[in-house]
């Protein structure tokens, strides 16, 4: 069910349910299946096999909420650069229809749910949970400072990773910071994607991207990450990368980069955007593999 299937009010106007379920993205799924797919794959790693399923709810509805908390704060730090661009300009608060102040406390309520998860976890990762936070407030600032702002948001968005080491084993061992490292290029390659489809209003509200930055070489560097991500994984992993499973996995992975870099090869918009909203399925199939390899020793 979409947002825009919740009754309006009496004016005419979305309702409040309406309005918090845009602001945080509830009928676009893909943002925080980008984000759980690796850290499942983390989970498992990090297990062995099957991590239980207490874990498992905390890290998918943990992931959930998180990410929905992240775009609370991100619709308020871009509210002046949003309503110049024309795919964000009716997000709630960039149109007036929710405060800023609001947005912000529906953030917090969200962040803190999912602190309240870690909290039945481990003390490590309860101690990591903070790290996370930091990361995911400072992202949606790094746009203004920093040439590459997707190498921000792929640290957010990989700090699942060590999370999920930290609640099965109580340390983050190097094989995790090894899979964020790789993740991250994954995180990169389809951030750009997205920043391709916004480049031209970027541009004209100095807004810093990835593909601003990369220019003519955008494609290129897309392709280089998924290799990057895919080999990273690979190596690191390489006690289960024997397995026909993960071969699979990791080779259903691949086809899917290859078919995104013929999608944005002429840089159109829509084209670019599909490749984005299908990176879901890239992560997915890598978990897949990671699973069925524990599952069928």
């Amino acid at each position: 069910m979409s947002a825009s299937s919740f009754p309006a009010s009496a004016s005419g106007k979305p309702g409040r349910l309406s309005l918090y379920l845009q602001l945080i993205r509830w009928n676009r799924p893909a943002g925080w299946l980008l984000l759980l797919w690796p850290t499942l794959s983390a989970l498992w790693v990090a297990a062995g096999g099957f991590p239980g399923w207490h874990l498992v709810a905390v890290f998918t509805l943990g992931t959930f909420l998180m990410r929905s908390a992240g775009c609370c704060v991100n619709d308020v730090a871009d509210r002046d650069f949003d309503r110049h661009v024309k795919r964000t300009a009716q997000r709630p608060v960039t149109s007036g229809a929710m405060s800023s102040r609001e947005a912000l406390l529906v953030g917090a309520a969200l962040a803190l749910l999912a602190f309240g998860l870690v909290l039945t976890t481990s003390a490590a990762a309860i101690a990591w949970s903070f790290a996370a936070l930091a990361v995911t407030l400072a992202y949606p600032f790094a746009k203004r400072f920093v040439s590459m702002p997707q190498a921000v948001l792929g640290v957010a968005f990989s700090f699942g990773i060590p999370m999920a080491f930290a609640a099965v084993q109580s340390r983050v061992p190097l094989l995790a910071w090894v899979l964020l490292l790789g993740n991250l290029f994954w995180v990169i390659a389809y951030d750009t994607e997205y920043a391709m489809v916004d480049r031209d209003d970027d541009l004209k509200i100095g807004m810093k991207t990835s593909a601003i930055t990369l220019g003519r070489f955008d494609v290129a560097a897309v392709m280089l990450c998924y290799l990057a991500f895919l080999a990273i994984w690979s190596l690191a992993l390489a006690d289960i990368a024997r397995s026909a499973a993960f071969g699979m996995g990791i080779g259903a992975a691949a086809a899917q980069a290859l078919w995104h870099g013929w999608m944005i090869r002429k840089r159109a918009r829509d084209d670019c955007f599909k490749a984005f909203r299908l990176n879901h399925w890239l992560g997915f199939a890598v978990f897949a593999g990671i699973a069925l390899s524990y599952g069928l020793r």
